[in-house]
């Protein structure tokens, strides 16, 4: 029995003197419970809405008032017009209209209710839902509050979900398993491909051969751009011909910025081969910074504007968030690249970014 407890006392200082050891069993649940702890909720906060009131009279203004000192919208801006409201919409930064028609005082004084539309966003349909929700519940408990003791007054909700009426989820998934799906495809096939090489002493003889690093490099990864590509392209059919998610916006400009974005992808899959020596070091750096990122940091499926300050500015430099935006603009809301400039600069950044830095390691560690 002695022997045993001294080989267990043994496994205890073997366990406590390797740092990666204690890193994953301290370390990783520590980082993951503050990410989910953050990420994990169905809150909303600080939603951008926008507000067409067509009476303009003292009972909208108070209701405008309530809504946007509730803490769960901001308003982003005044519309004059309906014709606006697409435009606002597309532009990426409101994701709810609150529409008060004419005479809005009078009919409710007189009629004891009134209509109120409320437009969303439904693209993401379950924070359309929520926001619609929200706001109706705020606009109701405040006119009660507003009219205490009174004849009780009531608002009529008219609700319209745009780009997605019948709130299907999969409008929702489709972009965000395409981001995880090319990224993890790309970078992580990659940097398995280049790292074996390395593993297995073989690079060293390709770089011995008459090719150029760089024709090397591209050799290597062409074929996952054509592969990912091929992939990408049979996600889209399935998404349009099975599940039905219209493809409003341009094909050609779709299948530009997806290839972007691969490209992107097997740049960063590159330089994770260029700062790892082995496939089972790059498949798990690959795995942990790109799966559980794209996820719970990309917009896929919690919305960013209900995080902490600091894990906004963390979902900043993840790019598949970027890729989202531009799935969905294209995809959902028929946009242009006159909208969606931004995010594809971000996009040719990183990639930029990505190379030259590959480029850089891959000299100073294989040339």
């Amino acid at each position: 029995m002695k022997r045993f407890w001294g080989f267990v006392v043994k496994e205890f200082f073997h366990i406590f003197r390797d740092y990666r050891t204690l890193l994953i069993l301290f370390g990783m649940p520590a980082v993951q419970l503050m990410l989910f702890g953050f990420v994990l909720t169905n809150e909303i906060k600080d939603a951008r809405i926008a507000v067409l009131d067509l009476s303009k009279d003292e009972t909208t203004r108070k209701l405008t008032e309530k809504i946007t000192s509730s803490g769960y919208f901001l308003l982003d801006r005044n519309l004059s017009s309906f014709n606006q409201i697409e435009p606002a919409f597309r532009e990426g930064n409101i994701k709810m209209v609150i529409v008060f028609g004419k005479d809005f005082e009078k009919k409710l004084k007189k009629e004891n209710a009134a209509k109120v539309q409320l437009i969303g966003d439904a693209s993401d349909p379950n924070t359309a839902n929520i926001l619609v929700n929200y706001a109706s519940g705020i606009l109701n408990s405040s006119l009660l509050t507003m009219n205490a003791g009174q004849i009780p007054l009531q608002i009529l909700p008219e609700t319209r979900m745009l780009y997605n009426p019948e709130l299907k989820g999969v409008y929702m998934f489709v972009p965000g398993l395409m981001a995880m799906l090319m990224i993890l495809i790309s970078a992580l096939m990659t940097s398995i491909s280049i790292t074996k090489e390395k593993e297995t002493g073989t690079m060293e003889l390709l770089l011995a051969s008459p090719l150029r690093p760089a024709q090397i490099i591209i050799g290597k990864v062409f074929p996952y751009v054509f592969l990912a590509f091929i992939d990408a392209c049979v996600i889209l059919l399935l998404a349009n011909l099975v599940f039905g998610v219209p493809l409003a916006g341009s094909v050609f400009l779709l299948l530009l910025e997806t290839l972007l974005y691969i490209i992107m992808a097997l740049s960063l899959g590159i330089l994770v081969s260029t700062v790892t020596n082995s496939q089972q070091i790059a498949m798990m750096v690959s795995l942990m910074a790109l799966m559980l990122p794209t996820i719970l940091l990309s917009g896929f499926i919690f919305p960013i504007a209900n995080m902490p300050q600091i894990m906004q500015w963390l979902c900043a430099v993840m790019p598949p968030k970027y890729y989202i935006i531009i799935i969905k603009g294209i995809m959902l809301q028929g946009n242009g690249l006159a909208f969606l400039w931004r995010e594809t600069l971000v996009l040719v950044g990183f990639t930029t970014i990505f190379i030259l830095l590959s480029i850089k390691n891959f000299k100073t560690r294989l040339a």
